[in-house]
């Protein structure tokens, strides 16, 4: 891999909180900033294209996501991604082909201390460099199958999917 894009969507990774109520925004994407300060071997650009908690999107978001993906001419891209609707966004990119697409997020946003964030960076960066191509997602330490991995949201971490 000689060149990163990524590709950035909003969710938990650069939410910034206000108050003790919770009260958020999305901020700027901080992958850019992370990949800096880790002092990474490659080059990148970050392609903004969504601010949103990935509970509110919907199909036009996904084309979106999609266009901004296929316009890319290189063939290595990580999305930053809500970890809510990672796998639906996951599967709706599941028949582009000639590109390694690793989908990454946090549960905890990028900028509380003890974040999954940059580890989770870390490994999706790992993936899009040694996978073949396809879509994946990269949380809590494992790379997976679109199709075959869930968000469990009580115990807050991915899982295999059941069937």
């Amino acid at each position: 891999m000689q060149h990163l894009t990524i590709v950035t969507t909003g969710g938990t990774i650069d939410k910034i909180y206000f108050d003790d109520k919770s009260t958020f925004q999305i901020g700027a994407p901080q992958i850019g900033d992370i990949l800096q300060a880790l002092g990474v071997a490659f080059t990148f650009d970050v392609l903004p294209v969504l601010r949103k908690d990935s509970l509110h999107m919907d199909e036009h978001d996904r084309a979106a996501i999609r266009t901004a993906i296929e316009q890319q001419s290189h063939r290595h891209v990580l999305v930053t991604h809500g970890t809510d609707t990672m796998v639906e966004t996951a599967q709706a990119l599941v028949d582009l082909t000639g590109k390694v697409i690793v989908l990454t997020g946090a549960l905890n946003p990028a900028l509380f201390q003890g974040s999954d964030a940059v580890f989770n960076i870390g490994c999706a960066v790992g993936a899009v460099q040694t996978l073949p191509d396809g879509i994946y997602i990269a949380m809590n330490g494992r790379i997976w199958d679109p199709a075959r991995v869930r968000k469990n949201r009580d115990a807050n971490r991915f899982e295999q999917a059941a069937g």
